[in-house]
Formats: C-alpha cells, sequence, structure tokens
C-alpha cells in the first residue's frame, strides 16, 4: 500500500511538472466555468463580442457526437471557422437555434443568426455573444450565469474534479436523458456491441493499472468521437500512451481537462488494485 501511495504521488508531480511546463502556472479553474470556451475567430472583426459557449448547458441535454460529429464542430475552438452566415443557412449554432426547432417541452429553440434585426433583437445576440470586453459588464453577467450553474448543479451526484457533477452517474441514474438523434441531422445507425472492459497497464511500479471502458465512452461519444482522429488505432496495444502527451491534449487529454473530467483526478482511471 505505502508503495502504490508513492508511485502515486510520483505520478502526481508528473502531472504538476506536465502543466508547469511552460513555466506558468495554472490557476484553478471555478467549477461554473470548467468547460467554457471563447469563440472569437470573427466576432471582434465584425464589431460583436465574442461568444462564451457553456458546454454544461448542452451537455445536460446531448451527447457530444451529436454535436462534433453529426452537426461537425470541430474539437478545440476557433478550428471550425464558424460564421454568423454559417449560422444562417442551418449549419453549426443553426442547425437547432433557427426558430423553427422544438426542444422536449415544445418550446421552440431561438434563432441563432439572422442578417436583419432590430433593437430589441440585440438581446437574443447577447445570449450568445455575451463574453464583455469590460470586466464590470462581465461582473454583472457572472451572477445570472452562476446562478444559473448552481441550481442545476445542486440536483446532480457530485463529483471532486472539474465542474463538479459527476455527469456518468447522473446518466446513468436517469437524472439526465441524453439526446442522440436529431432527425434531418444524424445518421441512424446500427447498434454495436461494446468491447469489455480492459486493463492498461501503468509505466510506474506501483501505480494502478488503468481500467478502459468502452461501454462508458460510447454513450456519449459513439466511437466517431475518438477513432480515428483522436485514437488512430483500433487494435488494442497498437498505440502506445504517456501521461506527458495526455497531459499535452493527445488522446484522452483531448476532452479530459478540458470538459470532460480532469486527469489530476487519477483514481478514475487508476483503480485496478495493484497485485
Amino acid at each position: 500500500m505505502k508503495r502504490a501511495l508513492t508511485a502515486l504521488l510520483l505520478v502526481l508531480g508528473c502531472a504538476g511538472l506536465a502543466f508547469s511546463a511552460g513555466g506558468v502556472k495554472k490557476k484553478k479553474v471555478l467549477e461554473q466555468d470548467y468547460g467554457n470556451v471563447i469563440l472569437d475567430l470573427n466576432s471582434n472583426k465584425s464589431g460583436v463580442n465574442p461568444v462564451l459557449f457553456e458546454h454544461w448547458v448542452h451537455r445536460k441535454h446531448f451527447t457530444c457526437r451529436v454535436c462534433h460529429v453529426d452537426i461537425g464542430f470541430a474539437m478545440k475552438a476557433n478550428e471550425g471557422g464558424i460564421r454568423a452566415v454559417d449560422n444562417m443557412k442551418g449549419f453549426y449554432c443553426g442547425a437547432c437555434h433557427n426558430g423553427k426547432s422544438t426542444f422536449k417541452n415544445g418550446e421552440k429553440l431561438f434563432a441563432a443568426c439572422s442578417d436583419k434585426f432590430t433593437k430589441e433583437d440585440q438581446k437574443r445576440c447577447l445570449r450568445c455573444h455575451s463574453q464583455e470586453k469590460s470586466a464590470k459588464e462581465m461582473e454583472l453577467k457572472r451572477e445570472l450565469r452562476d446562478k444559473a450553474f448552481r441550481d442545476f448543479a445542486d440536483q446532480m451526484p457530485k463529483e471532486r474534479g472539474g465542474n463538479g457533477i459527476n455527469w456518468e452517474q447522473a446518466e446513468n441514474t436517469g437524472l439526465i436523458q441524453l439526446i442522440d438523434y436529431i432527425e434531418g441531422l444524424s445518421t441512424k445507425r446500427p447498434p454495436m456491441a461494446n468491447q469489455k472492459d480492459f486493463s492498461i497497464g501503468a509505466k510506474v511500479e506501483g501505480v494502478p493499472e488503468i481500467i478502459f471502458s468502452h461501454k462508458k465512452h460510447t454513450v456519449w461519444n459513439g466511437c466517431e468521437v475518438c477513432h480515428p482522429d483522436i485514437f488512430v488505432g483500433v487494435k488494442r496495444g497498437s498505440e502506445k500512451y504517456s501521461m506527458i502527451d495526455i497531459f499535452a491534449g493527445k488522446y484522452c487529454g483531448a476532452c479530459h481537462d478540458k470538459v470532460a473530467f480532469p486527469q489530476k483526478d487519477c483514481r478514475r482511471c487508476h483503480t485496478k488494485q495493484v497485485q
């Protein structure tokens, strides 16, 4: 037990080195801000505020696969080249936010963008273009955003890191019911049998092995989010992974530390007891 704990502390130390490799100490992200993305490829150029995208708002309703495969959002911010004209044509945000699509309760989703709008429509624009340039203005909006997050998070099972929500447990217990198919956008796929959970050996002696579950990941990602863009090899053991690569945003790091639970929570993955 002592040896395992020592090895785990060593891994945590390596994680700290990976995070501070650039010589900059990273500030802990607040729970309500974890997973938030600033989209500013064209906003400032067009004279409007950047878009503040809150993953948790969409994650409580949709699988990752719907947005990143069926709709086609890039996995990294500002890499997709999203423009207002694309939204108006029904792409990206406009695939759902078109003023016509309805949600679970029958309520229509607001339209994302329009080339014709009045002063009153500005409130609708600011629902997405909400990253104010002034710190004072942002602080006023933060109170409303934080309350909305807390009202939701207080009803969810708790997690040690990230935004404090155990999304996997919330989905397992039915507290959230994920939409994985959007009529007119998604392709109906025949169900596939998941591989059984398998272990991935740790490179540091005494550290518990990783138990990887395809079943847990396919609920949210299907197969397409991970293969082949993130994990090229589909045969077990054909790819070699290192924590340095993962902390640099490769492999598991493409999602974990950004939206999925942070990698510093070692016990979430390293779960197989040392013999």
